[in-house]
């Protein structure tokens, strides 16, 4: 099982296909199990190198239960530690959720490591949403998923809850923790190409629709009928813009 390290933290990847280099980064309580469950590997890897990894908290990567652990600039130099590993220079770009935060991140602290961007249900506007954590420790698994449920705006089904009471919620309440500050210095930076989706039945579509109108060489795709969740679940709507976007940029 592949693992590296960044800053003595053990972060879990794989790594399936051939071609130009594809950076997956999945969202809040999942893990890069999830791109293969819902069909992105599948497709992806028929083009590209793709490579996913656990986040810190998630998955098989290490678990702290310190909220410092989980700063944006950590997160980022988690993701540039497995570019690292595998002797990658540069790489596309595709985060959901968390992943996008973490996407606008790595505009700041490490753009060169960019060919492109992909980045879903995700904005770089303030987000306070994530003060319905204040107060939760993990130790109390369903005052997680109110407090997740909150945050969302939407329900959350019944297999879906059973995923994220498996996860280690101790570290991830820990990480849930981490302010949303405004990051809309950032959109004069994307300068490059960059694909915004998010489905029209999410909270945070208008947010991500005007970002996506803001930058410089950004597209918008969004997906009818599709929650917050259901972004990484419908597969067959996502990757037909992802891969028209990833194809033009391979020439």
């Amino acid at each position: 099982m592949p693992f590296a390290l960044s800053d003595g933290r053990k972060i879990h990847y794989q790594v399936e296909g051939e071609g130009a280099p594809l950076l997956l980064h999945h969202g809040f309580t999942s893990s890069l199990e999830a791109w293969r469950f819902f069909g992105f590997t599948a497709a992806l890897r028929e083009r590209y190198r793709v490579i996913m990894f656990d986040a810190l908290g998630h998955g098989q990567s290490g678990k702290p239960h310190d909220t410092n652990a989980y700063s944006q600039p950590q997160r980022c130099r988690d993701a540039v530690a497995v570019l690292d590993a595998l002797g990658i220079e540069r790489a596309h770009f595709f985060g959901y959720s968390l992943g996008g935060w973490v996407g606008y991140g790595l505009v700041r602290h490490a753009p060169e490591r960019l060919s492109s961007l992909i980045l879903g249900a995700a904005h770089p506007y303030e987000d306070l949403s994530w003060n319905t954590f204040h107060g939760i420790d993990g130790r109390d698994p369903e005052a997680f998923i109110a407090a997740f449920e909150t945050l969302l705006d939407e329900r959350i089904s019944p297999q879906v809850k059973m995923l994220i009471r498996a996860n280690d919620l101790v570290a991830l309440a820990a990480a849930a923790q981490q302010p949303r500050p405004s990051q809309e210095d950032l959109l004069a930076r994307m300068d490059m190409p960059c694909l915004l989706f998010c489905g029209d039945a999410d909270a945070r579509h208008t947010a991500v629709q005007r970002t996506a109108a803001r930058l410089a060489r950004g597209e918008f795709a969004t997906l009818p009928g599709v929650t917050h969740f259901g972004g990484l679940m419908q597969s067959d709507l996502v990757l037909p813009p992802v891969m028209d976007f990833l194809a033009r940029q391979s020439g």
